[in-house]
């Protein structure tokens, strides 16, 4: 199985927003505050799915984890585009989280 990446991701999404260029806001700074209220929306369907049926039956029946996953697709999208909306790059975000991975390894 091959990886699926950030940068496939981020090419994606970049040409979702391109495709609807002229019905939606350019993406942005000015756009990031949208897209990252839009996420928390979509991670709210996350929650309610394993809240109203439990972690273990979105885990096992099939018709519940085809809608996590779909509604975790969506979470990833909305992440994708505020990365693009503040221009982090796949490298800045690797960085990022390879530091923040070593500091809490160090934890406790």
């Amino acid at each position: 199985m091959n990886d699926f990446g950030i940068n496939e991701m981020l090419e994606m999404q970049a040409a979702l927003q391109e495709k609807y260029k002229d019905l939606w806001k350019p993406i942005g700074p000015e756009r990031g505050q949208d897209q990252l209220l839009w996420m928390i929306g979509e991670i709210g369907e996350v929650i309610d799915i394993v809240k109203k049926h439990g972690g273990q039956k979105a885990c096992q029946d099939q018709e519940l984890r085809t809608r996590l996953i779909e509604e975790m697709a969506d979470v990833l999208m909305y992440y994708n585009d505020i990365l693009l909306c503040y221009g982090i790059s796949a490298e800045e975000l690797k960085q990022a989280y390879t530091d923040k991975f070593e500091k809490n390894m160090k934890r406790w």
